[in-house]
């Protein structure tokens, strides 16, 4: 029984602890798997195209998406069995991501009939195959410093956000009033379309205002626009810059409290002493 500890141990500290050099290269080697089989995925679709869209027959393609796919279940397994609490593993973020970008190969196998009857749930399980390039955010631990500095500001933004919803539906109610459906602003959801459009400075062109007081609010919306660019980037910067001062400041020498060390340091570059470990 003690072998089985131990070696149910080490597979924990390769799925989860990225800290040992070992962990570090499951983790690339994961990464790696996950980026070739979206290749796969667009390789094949663009295979697909040529071939006026058919469902997929048994080749090298299935063959190479079996094995992705039986690499990923095995995967998936392995985190199910060595993981403290599964059922919080199996709900989680990436416990349903793993799950889904499994699911589409055993469909097919399960009821082929649904991928050769209706081409567009092949299509839709293709794009959940090609969903798999999200579990590289798994293996970015400074990913985290993104998702904690967009927590820490997520009121400032949903501030912002909320105030250039309003402008979008003041202007598109202008526009609706100054253009009318003549030209092409024949609703106020059209009207709002065209706000968001302009004021994220894309500009499709598929409508456009052909009076002077239309061109006037244009304008406006396009000035806007910096805005909408500018003000979120500052505020996330500053969260960003503060979480990362409150790490490099939480890393201070048990022996000789001296700081400022780098986030990825094991030991005090003053004393040599084991540093304490962030919160992960």
């Amino acid at each position: 029984m003690s072998g089985i500890t131990l070696r149910r141990r080490h597979l924990f500290h390769l799925l989860f602890d990225q800290r040992t050099r070992s962990a570090r290269r499951v983790e690339a080697f994961c990464g790696l798997m996950a980026l070739l089989s979206v290749i796969v995925v667009f390789f094949e679709s663009s295979r697909m195209m040529r071939h006026n869209s058919a469902p997929p027959h048994p080749g090298i393609w299935l063959s190479i998406e079996v094995a992705f796919t039986l690499f990923f279940t095995l995967e998936y397994l392995l985190r199910l069995i060595l993981a403290a609490r599964p059922a919080r593993y199996v709900f989680s973020f990436w416990g349903i991501l793993d799950l889904a970008t499994l699911l589409p190969l055993y469909v097919y196998w399960l009821w082929p009939e649904i991928a050769v009857s209706y081409l567009f749930i092949w299509r839709a399980m293709r794009a959940v195959r090609a969903l798999r390039i999200l579990k590289l955010l798994r293996y970015m631990p400074s990913l985290r410093l993104v998702g904690e500095a967009v927590s820490n500001a997520r009121h400032q933004l949903i501030l912002f956000y909320a105030f250039i919803a309003i402008v979008m539906v003041v202007a598109g109610a202008l526009m609706y009033g100054i253009e009318g459906g003549e030209n092409g602003f024949d609703s106020l959801g059209a009207s709002v379309y065209w706000a968001v459009v302009t004021v994220t400075t894309v500009g499709y062109g598929d409508l456009t205002p052909h009076t002077s007081a239309g061109r006037v609010v244009a304008s406006l919306l396009i000035l806007i626009g910096y805005s909408v660019i500018a003000i979120p980037t500052g505020i996330l910067s500053s969260q960003m810059t503060e979480s990362l001062q409150r790490r490099r400041l939480a890393r201070v020498c048990r022996r000789c409290h001296c700081g400022d060390h780098k986030l990825d340091a094991l030991f005090c570059h003053h004393c040599g002493a084991a540093l304490p470990q962030l919160k992960r």
